[in-house]
C-alpha cells in the first residue's frame, strides 16, 4: 500500500494524517510531565478517520476516512491506552482487497455507476458506513457513530467491534447521527438522523441507549442537519439554506459533498420541537449562515432560549476546506466564529444575535452537567493568534459569558489540538479538567494533555505519551467509572 507522503512545503500538522494510524493493544502510558489527578477515574474515547488512503488511492474528503477509536483508561494504578479501527463490513472488505469499494460522502462509487445501482437494487448499503465521527458510551457498550447510518457497538475496554447496533428498534434504512445529547438529570439520550427523502428522525433513549420514543418530521428539500441543541424542554434546529442535487446522488454521478449547493438568497430555517411530545412548537427563518456544531442552549427566566454555536459565512467554503485537510494542504479560508443567539421558542423568532468571539474556532463544548441548562463557560479549539489561515487549531479557549473574556492555552509552535472535553472531577463536583489529544509536529508524536479547567494559561497539569501518532479525530466522550 502506498501512503500519501508528507511534503516539506506542507505545514507540520499534515504529518499527523500523512499515513494511516497504526493500531495498538492496551499499553501503559508514561507520564511526560506532571501527575494524573486523583479524581480522574474513567475513560476518554475519541473517534476520527484513522486512514485516508487504500491501495495507493486517496479519499475524496476528510469525512471518508475509516473510523478508528482511541481509548485512554484512567485507573488508580495509572493510565493505559488502546487504538483500534472499527471493523465495519466496508472496512473489512476493503482491507481484504486493498482498494476502495464503495461510495462515501466525498466519493462516488469507485467501481462505477452500475455497481452503485446494483448495490441499491440488491438493498445493500450504497455508502460505506465509515463509523468515524463520534462515540456514545453506554453502560455495557461503546457506540461508534456516523452521520448517515446505524451505530457500531464496541467493547468498552478492548474496543473490539461487536457489530451493528439497533438500539432496540433502528431499521437498516434509519440514520442515527453522530451528535446525541444526554440530559444530565434524567439520563435521557436524544439523537436525530436525516434520510435521503428529507425526513428528520428524532429519537429518545433511556440511559442504556434503548430507543423508547421516536418520530419523523417531513422537511422541505433535503436539509443538512449535522447536529442540534437541547434547551430545557425544547430541541432546537437551525436548517441552513442548502439544496442537494438529489437525482445526481441517486444516479451515482455525484458524491454527497459535490451535490450540496449553497443558496445564500434563501434563509436559514429554525425548527423548535417539544422534547416530550416531539410536536413541532414553531417554525421560523432568519438570515443565511451555516453551522456544524452548537455549544449549548438553555431556557432563561424570561422564557427565551439562549444558544451558542460556531457560525460560518457559508457551507461551500467550510466544506472545501475540510476536503483539502485530507490532502495535507489547505488554501481555502473558512473561519468559523462563536455566536450567541436568543430566540423565542413559541414563535421561532430571533430576538438578539451577536458574535461573541472574533477568532477562528470550532468544536464548542460545555461541562456535561450543563447540557440543556444555564452555563457560563464554553470551551473551543482555536487557531493561535500568530497562525495563518492554513494552520490547524493550536490553542484551547474558554469564553466566559459572565465577564465577556477569553482565556486560552496556546500549545506552542507546531503543536495541534482536537476538540477539548470538560471532564468532571469525581472527588469535587465543582471542579474539572480540560482534556485533549495533542499532535506534536516538532517530534511527530501524540500525547494526552490535561489542564485545570480554570487555569488554561498555566502549563498542563499532566502530559501522557501515546504509543503512536493518532490522526486528528473529530469528537470524543468521557465515561466515568
Amino acid at each position: 500500500m502506498v501512503s500519501t507522503p508528507f511534503k516539506p512545503t506542507q505545514k507540520a500538522w499534515a504529518k499527523a494524517i500523512a499515513r494511516p494510524g497504526e493500531e495498538f493493544a492496551l499499553t501503559p502510558l508514561s507520564i511526560v510531565s506532571g501527575a494524573i489527578p486523583a479524581g480522574l477515574q474513567g475513560t476518554l474515547y475519541r473517534n476520527g478517520p484513522g486512514r485516508l488512503d487504500r491501495g495507493g488511492k486517496h479519499v475524496g474528503h476528510w469525512f471518508d476516512g475509516d473510523g478508528a477509536i482511541l481509548g485512554v483508561h484512567f485507573r488508580s494504578t495509572g493510565a493505559s491506552a488502546v487504538y483500534r479501527y472499527v471493523q465495519t463490513s466496508g472496512y473489512l472488505a476493503e482491507a481484504q482487497q486493498d482498494r476502495f469499494l464503495s461510495a462515501n460522502y466525498g466519493m462516488t462509487d469507485p467501481q462505477g455507476v452500475w455497481n452503485f445501482w446494483w448495490r441499491v437494487l440488491s438493498k445493500q448499503d450504497s455508502l460505506k458506513n465509515a463509523a468515524n465521527t463520534s462515540v456514545l458510551a453506554l453502560p455495557d457498550k461503546l457506540l461508534a457513530l456516523w452521520e448517515a447510518g446505524q451505530p457500531h457497538s464496541l467493547d468498552l475496554e478492548t474496543l473490539e467491534t461487536k457489530g451493528v447496533e439497533t438500539l432496540g428498534s433502528l431499521q437498516p434504512t434509519q440514520p442515527y447521527s453522530a451528535h446525541p445529547l444526554r440530559d444530565p438529570l434524567t439520563g435521557e439520550i436524544f439523537s436525530i438522523g436525516v434520510d435521503i427523502q428529507g425526513n428528520l428522525h428524532i429519537y429518545k433513549s433511556d440511559r442504556t441507549g434503548q430507543i423508547k420514543q421516536q418520530t419523523v418530521i417531513k422537511l422541505n428539500d433535503l436539509p443538512f442537519i449535522h447536529s442540534f441543541a437541547l434547551a430545557g424542554q425544547y430541541l432546537i434546529f437551525f436548517l441552513p439554506p442548502l439544496k442537494m442535487d438529489k437525482m445526481a446522488v441517486l444516479l451515482g454521478t455525484k458524491s454527497y459533498a459535490d451535490s450540496l449547493e449553497w443558496h445564500p438568497a434563501s434563509r436559514t430555517q429554525i425548527l423548535v420541537v417539544d422534547r416530550e411530545t416531539f410536536d413541532v412548537v414553531s417554525r421560523g427563518e432568519t438570515e443565511p449562515w451555516f453551522q456544524w456544531h452548537y455549544g449549548n442552549a438553555c431556557v432563561e427566566a424570561d422564557g427565551l432560549v439562549r444558544l451558542d454555536f460556531v457560525r460560518f459565512t457559508d457551507f461551500s467554503q467550510t466544506n472545501e476546506y475540510l476536503r483539502e485537510v485530507a490532502t495535507g494542504t489547505t488554501t481555502t479560508v473558512a473561519n468559523g466564529n462563536l455566536w450567541e443567539v436568543r430566540l423565542d421558542p413559541k414563535t421561532a423568532k430571533i430576538v438578539s444575535m451577536q458574535e461573541v468571539l472574533d477568532r477562528s474556532s470550532e468544536f464548542p463544548v460545555v461541562s456535561p452537567q450543563s447540557i440543556g441548562r444555564s452555563w457560563r463557560h464554553t470551551y473551543l479549539a482555536l487557531q493561535r493568534k500568530s497562525a495563518g489561515d492554513s494552520e490547524f487549531f493550536g490553542a484551547i479557549g474558554c469564553f466566559d459569558y459572565e465577564t465577556g473574556t477569553l482565556t486560552e492555552a496556546d500549545l506552542g509552535e507546531n503543536m495541534y489540538t482536537v476538540e477539548p472535553l470538560y471532564i468532571p472531577d469525581a472527588l469535587n463536583p465543582d471542579r474539572g479538567w480540560i482534556m485533549t489529544v495533542v499532535y506534536d509536529g516538532n517530534n511527530d508524536r501524540s500525547e494526552v494533555w490535561i489542564f485545570d479547567f480554570d487555569r488554561l494559561t498555566e502549563a498542563p497539569i499532566c502530559r501522557l505519551a501515546l504509543p503512536g501518532v493518532i490522526p486528528f479525530s473529530f469528537h470524543g466522550t468521557w465515561r466515568a467509572v
